[in-house]
């Protein structure tokens, strides 16, 4: 039985450890991020690979930073024959990469080289992609930079945010890591180089980067809004204050308006202008200090007096 150690951290790694569990390996250590507090009770919970570790009685090791650490003694110390990794959150030291005789491999949510680093279902909506996908390869010193050596397509639709992608990739993750680790276990794996001259970088989100610019075309504000959803969730300025906007509709009426205009109230919700003469409708809002609410309840209550011509955020957003 193939001794592996599992590395993961959010509920995107747990069906590639069920996967794992499920193919019969013998995962003889789970490695995950600290338990971080969580809600506005700041609450101390697990990650979800956690979690899912300690239903099947897996030690679990969580260091704060894998390299130096006791626990990277540890996991070395295993002799682990296969590391895989999905979501793990952070680099893996040389020495630890050079550890397993199989080798290190990560489930990677999206095409190679394409959209490296942690945030690739977000950026993939984002940038209006039609598609995306799982790359499972061998883990090199930088970035998302390995061999790859496995690759499947997801399709991204116009109805996807992030939550319905992710649970997609999730699910063809663990299903194409199934079929790709047999190979790499008997070493007859293919492994192809990437090519570094066509990578691009999908950094996690910023603050500054959750914020909607108006000026921009409502395709691309679409694409925002679902990239941000359910986390971290968009948002906008409305009366001097922060509106997070959870999901909203594209709208092709035709406007002469400046970008971030109300041009009409809807009973779905308020119609706002764009830098492309098209329109968003905005269905699902969380004003300040609010908890998050439909566009035609906001209207109903505290947007009751909101009005065709009023300003949302700053033409410069």
């Amino acid at each position: 039985m193939t001794k592996v150690i599992f590395m993961g951290t959010p509920a995107f790694s747990v069906p590639v450890l069920q996967q794992l569990l499920a193919d019969g390996y013998e995962v003889i250590a789970v490695v995950t991020q600290p338990d971080r507090p969580v809600g506005r009770k700041r609450i101390l919970t697990p990650p979800p690979v956690k979690a899912e570790a300690l239903k099947h009685e897996i030690p679990v090791l969580q260091p704060e930073k894998l390299k130096g650490s006791d626990e990277l003694e540890k996991i070395k110390s295993l002799q682990p024959e296969v590391i895989v990794t999905a979501a793990f959150g952070q680099l893996l030291p040389k020495d630890l990469l050079d550890t397993p005789s199989k080798g290190c491999i990560n489930v990677h949510a999206s095409l190679l080289p394409q959209l490296r680093g942690g945030a690739p279902i977000h950026h993939a909506i984002m940038q209006g992609k039609k598609e995306t996908g799982i790359s499972i390869m061998y883990m090199a010193e930088k970035l998302d930079a390995g061999d790859v050596i496995s690759q499947v397509k997801v399709e991204i639709t116009e109805c996807d945010d992030v939550a319905s992608l992710h649970d997609k990739l999730s699910a063809a993750g663990a299903k194409l890591l199934s079929e790709t680790l047999p190979e790499i276990v008997a070493g007859t794996a293919e492994r192809t180089p990437q090519n570094h001259s066509n990578a691009t970088f999908a950094w996690n989100i910023k603050r500054e980067e959750e914020r909607i610019d108006w000026s921009r075309t409502g395709a691309a504000i679409y694409n925002h809004i679902r990239g941000m959803h359910p986390w971290p969730i968009a948002y906008t300025i409305f009366r001097g204050k922060t509106m997070k906007i959870l999901k909203a509709k594209k709208m092709d009426k035709i406007h002469n308006q400046q970008p971030g205009v109300i041009i009409e109230i809807t009973l779905e919700g308020p119609v706002v202008s764009t830098g492309d003469s098209t329109a968003i409708l905005i269905t699902e809002l969380q004003p300040f200090g609010k908890k998050k609410m439909s566009a035609s309840d906001f209207l109903r209550g505290a947007g009751a007096d909101l009005a065709v011509g009023e300003k949302v955020g700053s033409l410069n957003e």
